[in-house]
Order: C-alpha cells, then structure tokens, then sequence
C-alpha cells in the first residue's frame, strides 16, 4: 500500500542542460540526461529527498515558473476519482511511462497541479 509520499518533483526549465549544469553546481545534484532517451528531459537525484526532472517550458502542460510535486499512489484511477469526489479535476489522466511505470496530472480546488506516480 503506497504512503502517498511526494517521490518526484519537476522543475520546469527554458534550457533543461543548463538548469542541470546550474543545480548540479548549486546543491551537487547528481544529473541523469540519458534517463528518457529521445525526450529533453534531465533527472536528477536528490538525497536524501525525492530525485526529480528538469523539463522544458512549451508553454503548454509547462510553462516558466512552474514546480509539479509527485505523489506516490497504488491506484491512480481511484486516486483521480477520489479527487473528483473532493472538489479537485483530472488534468491528464493516467498516462504510461515505458518501462517506468504510470503517471497523471489533476488540479486540487486551488488549482494547484499535482502529479500522480505508480510504478511498474
């Protein structure tokens, strides 16, 4: 049974390599720029905490400024209708992500956006 513990965290960036290079130097994050073969996408490890991913601003599902917190679920589907129920929208709903696992998007009745993470 997942604890509901944030397990990812993605900061939006206009040059992912050099947000990489900036918080590699910065907090000495060890970067990952190969994780997602064939996306702009670099993930990061931060511990003791949650890693995370650098991905690029398309002004669309990310723009500047933008933070996404991930929490782990067991069932995204229940989770998402449980947020329906709670006042909260389903802004992308279950989605894989090869050999990774799942993942989704909803809003709380703020609007802030929060991800939602399974495993394989």
């Amino acid at each position: 049974m997942s604890n509901h513990s944030f397990v990812h965290i993605e900061i939006s960036a206009v040059n992912t390599q050099a947000a990489a290079q900036f918080y590699a130097a910065l907090f000495g994050w060890q970067m990952n720029a190969d994780a997602m073969p064939g996306m702009d996408y670099v993930t990061f490890e931060a511990k003791p905490g949650p890693g995370g991913g650098i991905t690029p601003i398309d002004g669309q599902m990310y723009k500047a400024g933008d933070i996404v917190p991930y929490v782990s679920t067991d069932d995204i589907d229940a989770t998402l209708a449980t947020v329906a129920k709670l006042g909260g929208k389903t802004l992308l709903p279950k989605s894989e992500i090869p050999h990774v696992g799942w993942f989704a998007f909803f809003a709380d009745p703020s609007g802030n956006r929060i991800g939602l993470f399974t495993s394989l």
